[in-house]
This record gives C-alpha cells, sequence and structure tokens, in this order.
C-alpha cells in the first residue's frame, strides 16, 4: 500500500500503489501509495454530462478496497486507506485545488488563506467561527495547537513529526486565530497546513505515550470528528460505514452514507466494481483494465497520478542474520539495481502505464531532476561485474557469497497487491540471474504496517509512495534525523551530504534555486541508493456513472485521493 508520506502509497496506498503518508511538504502516505504530475494539467477523472442535472439529497456511496484501515486518529495515520477513509471524516485545515495550490475551501477550516509575514517565518491562520466536532463541541484554535504539539513530541510516535519541527512556538490569539512562528524560513511549511485535526477535549488528557493505542481511531463510539460524515461503524476486515453527520458546520453533503468495502483482494473488488456492488475504485489492476473499460456503466481514467514505487533496502545490521547487511556496499546495491528489468516490469506487467523513477521527485514536476539521477537500465552483466568488485564469488549453489555468508534476502509486499506479486516474482528471476536468492512474502498490510514497517523491520520491501503534497522535500524519508520508528527513515538510511542538502532545499523560497539542489540531490541519492527506485506509475481510478457532479467537482489522477475531489458536493442519480 501507499504509507501520509505516510506509507503508498508507503504508496502505502493500499490500492494498487501505494508513501507510507505519506515530495510532499515531507507528507507521504504509504500505500497503497500514489505520485506527482505537471502542475499546469490537473486531469480530470470523468468527464460529466454536459448537463448532470440538480443534486439530490440521500443515497450510499460505495467505496471500494482491498486493505483495511488501522487508525483513524489524524495524528497516526500513516496508511493509504486510513487516509482514505479520514476523507470523509475529517475536515482539512486548509485543502487543495485542482492544481495543487493550498486554498481555503467552504469545507476547510481556515476561514481565509493563511497570511506569510515578508521574512517567511511567520503564518497567521483564522478559524471559521461556527466550527463544531461531531459530539456538538466547538473547534478551536486550542485544537490545532493541540494536534501539532503532539506531532512534535517524540514520544508520541506521530509520522508527521518532519512537516513541524521547524516550527519555534504556536501561539492562540483568541479561539479562531493563531499564529505560528518557524525557527528559519521552511518553504513546504504552506503544504504542512493541508493537515487534519483532533480534538483536544477528548485527547487533552490521554498521555502521549498510551494515544497511538487509545481508543480514539479504533471505536467508532470513541472518535469524534470534523467532517461532513461522522464515523458509526467498522466491521474489521469487511467494511466501515460513515453517516451524514447532523452537527457539520459546513456545506450539506448530498450523500446520505458512504460505505468503505473491504475485499480480499484487489480481483474481488474489481469483481464487485463490475458488477455494481462498489461506485468507486482508486486502483484498477492493469490486468483487469480492459474488462472494466467494457462496463458502459463505469467511467475510468488512467491518467499517471502522484506515487511511486520502490525497494527499500534495510541498512539497519539487527534485522539480519548474523548482523551481515548484504547490501552495505554502494557497488552492490547498484549491482542490484542494474540486475533488475524495470523497464520490462512496466511493460508486461503495467501495460505500460508508467515511468521509470531514479530518484524520488515526479516526472514532470517542476523538481524531476531529469538526466541529474542516475537511470540504471538492465544490465545483468554490469551487475555481475559490480557484485564480484565488491567481493562476492559463486557459491557451490550458483548463489553468491561473501565472507562466509550467501546473498540471501527475504522482500516483504503486502498481500492482495496483483501488481506487486507479479513484479516480485520478476525480480526473483532477475536477480537470480546473477547470484542472488530473493525470498517473496506477501503480508497483510494492517499487520505487516504495525509489526515491520513502522519500526522497520524487515530486510526489503516493495512499496511505494503516495505524495500527499505537491511540495518535493523527501527529507522525513531519507535523512537520518527521522529513523523508525520515530520517522519514516525505515531503512535507516545515513547519508550526511544529503542530510544537509534536504535541509537546504527548505531554507530557500526561490523556486529555480530549489530545483538546482534537488537535483543535486537527485544525483548523490541515484548514485547512493538508498531504495532501488522503479517507476511512477497510473493507478486507474473507476467510478460508477451513478455518480454525478458538476465539471468543476470532478474527481481528478493528479493529487492523493483525487478519486474522492470535492466529494462533498457529489449526488447519487438514483438516490430516492
Amino acid at each position: 500500500m501507499a504509507s501520509k508520506k505516510k506509507w503508498l502509497s508507503l504508496f502505502v496506498s493500499l490500492s494498487v500503489v501505494s508513501a507510507l503518508f505519506v515530495g510532499c511538504g515531507d507528507s507521504k502516505t504509504a500505500e497503497t501509495p500514489k505520485d506527482e504530475p505537471k502542475k499546469e494539467e490537473a486531469a480530470g477523472t470523468d468527464k460529466p454530462a454536459e448537463n448532470p442535472g440538480e443534486p439530490k439529497q440521500g443515497g450510499t456511496l460505495t467505496v471500494g478496497t482491498f486493505s483495511d484501515v488501522v487508525n483513524l486518529n489524524p495524528i497516526y495515520v500513516q496508511d493509504t486507506a486510513s487516509a482514505d477513509a479520514d476523507y470523509f471524516i475529517y475536515a482539512h485545515l486548509f485543502d487543495f485545488d485542482k492544481e495543487g495550490n493550498v486554498v481555503a475551501e467552504p469545507w476547510s477550516l481556515a476561514a481565509e488563506p493563511m497570511k506569510i509575514s515578508e521574512d517567511g517565518l511567520t503564518y497567521e491562520i483564522k478559524l471559521k467561527d461556527n466550527l463544531k466536532w461531531s459530539d456538538g463541541q466547538p473547534i478551536t484554535a486550542d485544537d490545532v495547537k493541540f494536534t501539532i504539539e503532539t506531532i512534535l513530541n517524540p514520544e508520541s510516535g506521530a509520522p508527521g513529526i518532519a512537516q513541524y519541527d521547524k516550527i519555534s512556538k504556536i501561539e492562540v490569539v483568541d479561539p479562531q486565530n493563531l499564529k505560528i512562528t518557524l525557527k528559519q524560513v521552511y518553504a513546504p511549511f504552506q503544504y504542512s497546513l493541508h493537515m487534519q485535526v483532533a480534538p483536544q477535549h477528548v485527547l487533552k488528557d490521554v498521555k502521549v505515550t498510551e494515544m497511538q493505542k487509545n481508543p480514539y481511531g479504533t471505536d467508532p463510539a470513541k472518535t469524534v470528528t470534523s467532517g461532513p460524515w461522522k464515523w458509526t461503524e467498522w466491521k474489521q476486515k469487511e467494511y466501515l460505514k460513515f453517516d451524514a453527520n447532523p452537527d457539520y458546520w459546513g456545506p450539506k453533503p448530498n450523500i446520505q452514507t458512504v460505505v468503505y468495502k473491504i475485499y480480499a483482494d484487489q480481483n474481488t473488488e474489481v469483481q464487485a466494481l463490475i458488477k455494481g456492488d462498489v461506485d468507486v475504485v482508486g486502483g484498477i489492476p492493469v490486468t483487469q483494465l480492459d474488462a472494466v473499460k467494457k462496463v458502459d456503466k463505469i467511467t475510468v481514467a488512467s491518467e499517471p497520478g502522484p506515487q511511486y514505487e520502490y525497494v527499500g533496502l534495510n541498512r539497519k545490521p539487527e534485522n539480519f542474520k548474523d548482523n551481515f547487511v548484504p547490501w552495505d556496499g554502494q557497488k552492490t546495491r547498484q549491482a542490484m539495481a542494474y540486475a533488475l528489468n524495470r523497464q520490462g516490469m512496466v511493460d508486461n506487467v503495467l501495460k505500460g502505464i508508467g515511468k521509470l523513477m531514479n530518484a524520488p521527485f515526479m516526472p514532470n514536476s517542476w523538481a524531476d531532476p531529469g538526466d541529474a539521477a542516475v537511470n540504471y537500465d538492465y544490465n545483468p552483466e554490469k551487475a555481475k561485474q559490480l557484485l564480484a568488485e565488491d567481493g562476492w564469488k559463486p557459491g557451490s549453489d550458483g548463489i553468491l557469497v561473501k565472507d562466509g555468508h550467501r546473498f540471501s534476502f527475504e522482500l516483504q509486499y503486502n498481500s492482495g497487491n496483483s501488481r506487486r506479486e507479479q513484479v516480485s516474482l520478476v525480480m526473483q528471476q532477475n536477480f537470480k540471474e546473477v547470484g542472488i536468492e530473493m525470498i517473496p512474502k506477501a503480508i497483510d498490510f494492517a499487520a505487516w504496517n504495525e509489526q515491520n514497517l513502522v519500526p522497520g523491520k524487515f530486510n526489503a520491501i516493495l512499496l511505494g509512495w503516495s505524495l500527499d503534497s505537491p511540495d518535493p522535500n523527501g527529507e522525513s524519508t531519507f535523512s537520518s534525523k527521522f529513523f523508525a520508528p520515530k520517522g519514516q527513515n525505515n531503512v535507516f538510511y545515513k547519508n550526511e551530504k544529503l542530510d544537509q542538502l534536504w535541509e537546504e532545499g527548505t531554507k530557500v523560497v526561490d523556486q529555480e534555486k530549489r530545483k538546482e539542489i534537488y537535483k543535486e540531490v537527485a544525483k548523490e541519492i541515484s548514485t547512493d541508493l538508498p531504495y532501488i527506485f522503479m517507476y511512477s506509475y497510473g493507478t486507474p481510478q473507476a467510478h460508477s456513472k451513478k455518480i454525478k457532479f458538476k465539471p468543476e467537482d470532478a474527481p481528478i489522477t493528479n493529487l492523493a485521493r483525487g478519486e474522492f475531489f470535492h466529494v462533498n458536493n457529489w449526488w447519487i442519480d438514483d438516490a430516492k
């Protein structure tokens, strides 16, 4: 799945994509994750009828997924399934428009655009004066301050700490106004304010070390929310149910009920879509794309989205037998990249809906480094040469050996993801051809996230990042300041040069100057390889044609959760 930069969407979009939540102002979602598009092109999912008619009240919207949620407390969301669900039940402080600009919408908590001081250090935020939680209590500036300060507390284990660690102080001026002062200029900070807020009055007495295990976020009856729908039911591994919130302060949603239905795998999910049991699927496997397109009652969009896939190479010795990390040598990591037929995976597994990635910046974005990043073509002979130079020699069974250790490792990925299953098999064969034994292992995402991804307990992972913010900063994923479990660097990668470059990239506001810094980042990271960067890819979206919306509210593919863009304004054609 895609982690919020949190897991692809670690792309840790559980759909067909994966960011752990997670270039996003360093906010990603692991995936199930999702990628970064061309800013000037806001790709629409559906092309609605010229006259969709007038909105109708009522009806049920059924969303399909193949991964259950983990925790709906917005302080802890870092997987795509949970982030998708939170989209319906929590309002954002600020929202994104179709081009990824930070804006104050009628359904945002903010009443107007943020005010940024000339020196770039002070942000003034004004909230609407009619905000209420689903229990009727007011939403105030204290809730915003509480949420950010909890995330900043290292003992909380909150994944988004890197988005706010440049804050010097937060001042509550009055219930509707607060002022945030930064220690230094931090260019991505405006994107960090595309955030969801937790209720201080519910959580203020919970010890920060116990908050993640608190029923808030896992028990619908104890989870107070701020969005157009409220959480009313959760039957694990089957469905979640959200009903229109009678205390909602914003524009009343047309749709009465949202059901978030969980299937065993993507194939079962798609069959439910074809049958009409599901109205929205955010990720159609490319193997089923043609079958879905033949169904007249479904509209499909397959433009690239905000996600990329990668192979994460853990560097912590404790995660390996005898504390031996097989890819400690840079030449070995480069050899592994040369050994993989990435283009073949794009052509044959992704059916061409993808583009090779060599650095963690989305193609066609302003930060796209182009040729500044090292490209690893499919070259098994080059791989063998580099492995030999790094001290690896063939063993009696054909598997390479170094210092008495066989080159054998386990690759984990989330079960139910048909794309990753196929890619892992290609990888296994590619690696075998150069003398490396790779053992694929599929694990249920919810358990995998808690037991392996968050603490960083694995050899290697096949995952993705869903880029939840238009900004390219990747500090929380790659800087040694953010080792798991308190940060999202769960491969324990340390590169002092990159640590410095990530910081430099956030200290200047001029986009052209930032672009040059990120070119240096791309060159260094693609040479040193904390990940083997695989490809950006499209995760085709599908919507039932019974869902209606005006053109300005149509789903989009260029932003995380774009399949739900402006869902507040949608309606169901057959609503009674």
